[in-house]
């Protein structure tokens, strides 16, 4: 995950920041939101703008349960019923009607904005259990909130792109991404040449080389978170 790999109170402070800014523009987006749109696809493939929005509340909803249980000294999964509990929750909420999942979601970040605001240094400091099953401190649930909502605002398409990404959003996980851009080459080749490139001893490769696999799930799809 695109989050600092020590714990720093400043660190937090201003993915905590962040997070709310994001949430700001989200809330924006979902005046946009009528039955029409909600029905209608967005741009993650099979989902439907519906799909998306229940994620995001959801998602939301993962954070508060995870605080909550590391408040009371609990190590909790993100989700209750695991990964297939988040599909089937996904499913079920996704064609409600519009004004429902404009209100699930302003609602999901309220209670969530509020667990940020009383959750305390042994909170922070305590762990829960991801989607994907693997420990995960409480500190970074900010910076990956955060990260949901910037890129499921453009997965929306309501309007927002990737050019409109925050400068200190983009400076955070683009060094992360592109540490990971050699293990997504598929071609021997290809990883040759980007890295003579990177050495200064060969022609600037194209942006995306192929072959290309696909990224972490939590970068490209509706996946885990």
């Amino acid at each position: 995950m695109a989050t600092p790999t020590v714990f720093d109170p400043a660190d937090l402070e201003r993915a905590l920041a962040g997070c709310r800014r994001a949430h700001r523009q989200l809330e924006a987006a979902l005046d946009q939101v009528d039955q029409a749109v909600a029905r209608g696809p967005s741009r993650l493939p099979g989902w439907t703008v519906g799909h998306l929005l229940t994620h995001l509340a959801r998602n939301a909803d993962s954070y508060v349960r995870m605080l909550e249980g590391a408040a009371r000294g609990r190590v909790l999964s993100q989700y209750e019923g695991g990964l297939e509990g988040r599909a089937a929750a996904i499913e079920a909420g996704a064609p409600r009607p519009a004004a429902e999942l404009v209100n699930d979601v302003r609602s999901s970040v309220e209670r969530l904005e509020a667990a940020f605001d009383e959750a305390t240094p042994a909170t922070w400091m305590a762990s829960a259990v991801s989607g994907a099953g693997e420990p995960w401190p409480c500190w970074t649930f900010p910076a990956s909130r955060r990260r949901e909502v910037e890129v499921h605002l453009v997965d929306l398409g309501l309007g927002a792109e990737p050019e409109g990404w925050p400068a200190d959003y983009v400076d955070q996980e683009l060094p992360v991404a592109l540490a990971g851009l050699d293990a997504r080459l598929g071609d021997p080749a290809e990883r040759a040449r980007l890295l003579a490139w990177l050495y200064g001893r060969g022609e600037q490769p194209d942006l995306v080389p192929g072959p290309w696999r696909p990224g972490p799930a939590d970068f490209t799809g509706h996946r885990p978170g």
